[in-house]
């Protein structure tokens, strides 16, 4: 009897020790999530602080950049080493950098390698400070001794005076783009003026500048009116852009580039202190008519020996492309930058008139800058155009004023407008929960942020 009681009671302790096992685990378990309950709140917490300011931005991913072409355009931008696609605006540096400026200065070769690295952690953009702190760079720029000659205005560098290239010569980063391959044609300028009903300003002062060389006959020049800064470019009676001898982009969403997204294009792949030249095809000069149309053999204005064929502007894509397939990037004709004044209206590449060496005018090299009026018309400026990738749309809350713009409302899906709030009315109404922080009980309005920088030097 003995052996059989003890046979009924082992079960029993078997089930209860089981059961406080089991309450045990229970316990811990309720422990553990309290525990990451609170880690969780703490930590939504302190992100709401960090992010107070972008309360209801629009986190959504950036579209993807290798979604994107454009007829005629090229992207200009970082690449992934390994699979080769175009890196988005999910990373920090996915733009491109280069030395900037003069191709006559060799300062550039002071400039180490590792400045050029995409992944280099230094936020200086000139040879030199490598040794300083951010902080230290801004202060210094800011804050810089004035020379004699009074205080420059803001943007102003030293030129060089025979491409007209910034000196010293800098790295500097821009953003990804695209860029028109070609300049822009007298077809396609036709088309824009056909769909808008533009007027250039040749066409509302009824006359443009032509070089004196084109003139027909002499007569012309001893009545016509002198360029009194450039005493060869004569104005003349009913030269347009259709009679070149005798810029607006925004109709297809596009805008003129900054000089020096043109200048990164323009190198292509000759950017770094060992490998940058004067011109897109190396350093001789003297072969320039099989890459450039530039002023030839002879005596400037009247002679032009025109070993490359053109004395003139050349149709566009005559000569071959850089390495990054642009073409004429040097000569041809100057074009037009964003940015600068109304009076000094920023040009790059040179054109038909200049040399590369500047015994003519202006050297035409990959640093080649000038400044012209806003206003001037002449057969030798043309342009092309950019376009900025596109990038995710974000928002931000705003008070609304109820007595001016009326009672805010939520519109539905249908088009109906209601106050009262209905389902999703938290993405479209601020509203802060915390009457502690804030008295100001306006209300707020969902509205896109403005985007108001173009590109990184704009």
């Amino acid at each position: 009897s003995s052996s059989s009681s003890l046979r009924h009671t082992l079960p029993i302790q078997f089930i209860m020790s089981q059961q406080k096992q089991q309450r045990i685990l229970s316990f811990l378990f309720l422990l553990v999530c309290c525990f990451l309950i609170l880690v969780v709140q703490g930590q939504n917490d302190n992100d709401d602080d960090d992010d107070e300011e972008e309360w209801g931005a629009n986190l959504e991913p950036h579209p993807d950049p290798n979604d994107e072409d454009y007829e005629g355009m090229i992207y200009m931008g970082r690449l992934d080493e390994t699979t080769g696609k175009r890196i988005g605006f999910e990373h920090d540096n996915n733009g491109l950098k280069y030395i900037f400026g003069t191709s006559f200065d060799e300062t550039h070769k002071d400039i180490e390698e590792k400045d050029l690295l995409h992944h280099h952690d230094d936020v200086h953009e000139f040879p030199g400070s490598n040794t300083k702190t951010r902080e230290q760079v801004l202060f210094e720029r800011r804050h810089k001794n004035v020379t004699k000659e009074g205080p420059k205005p803001f943007g102003h560098f030293e030129t060089h005076e025979l491409d007209g290239g910034m000196v010293p010569p800098e790295v500097v980063h821009v953003d990804p783009y695209f860029l028109d391959a070609s300049l822009v044609t007298n077809q396609q300028f036709g088309k824009f003026i056909r769909a808008t009903y533009y007027e250039t300003e040749a066409e509302k002062y009824g006359w443009s500048f032509v070089l004196v060389s084109f003139l027909t006959s002499s007569d012309q020049l001893e009545t016509a009116e002198l360029d009194p800064e450039a005493e060869h470019w004569v104005a003349v009676e009913g030269a347009y852009w259709r009679r070149p001898e005798g810029p607006s982009s925004t109709w297809k969403g596009k805008r003129l580039p900054g000089e020096r997204e043109w200048e990164a294009a323009a190198r292509a792949n000759r950017i770094g202190p060992t490998n940058r030249t004067l011109f897109s095809w190396g350093d001789d000069g003297s072969a320039f008519y099989q890459y450039a149309n530039l002023w030839g053999n002879g005596t400037f204005p009247y002679v032009n020996d025109a070993e490359d064929g053109w004395r003139g502007t050349s149709p566009v894509q005559t000569y071959p492309p850089n390495a990054y397939g642009f073409y004429d990037m040097i000569g041809n004709v100057w074009e037009w930058q964003r940015g600068g004044k109304h009076k000094d209206r920023i040009v790059r590449g040179g054109s038909y008139v200049d040399t590369p060496d500047g015994s003519y005018n202006h050297a035409a090299t990959l640093g080649s800058r000038a400044t012209l009026h806003g206003t001037t018309t002449t057969g030798n400026v043309g342009f092309r155009c950019a376009k900025a990738p596109k990038r995710r749309t974000e928002h931000h809350y705003v008070y609304h004023d109820e007595e001016v713009h009326g009672t805010l409302a939520v519109e539905d899906r249908f088009g109906k407008r209601d106050a009262v709030p209905q389902r999703g009315w938290e993405d479209r109404f601020g509203m802060d929960f915390d009457d502690d922080d804030d008295d100001d009980d306006r209300p707020k309005r969902k509205v896109v942020k403005p985007r108001t920088r173009i590109s990184t030097e704009l």
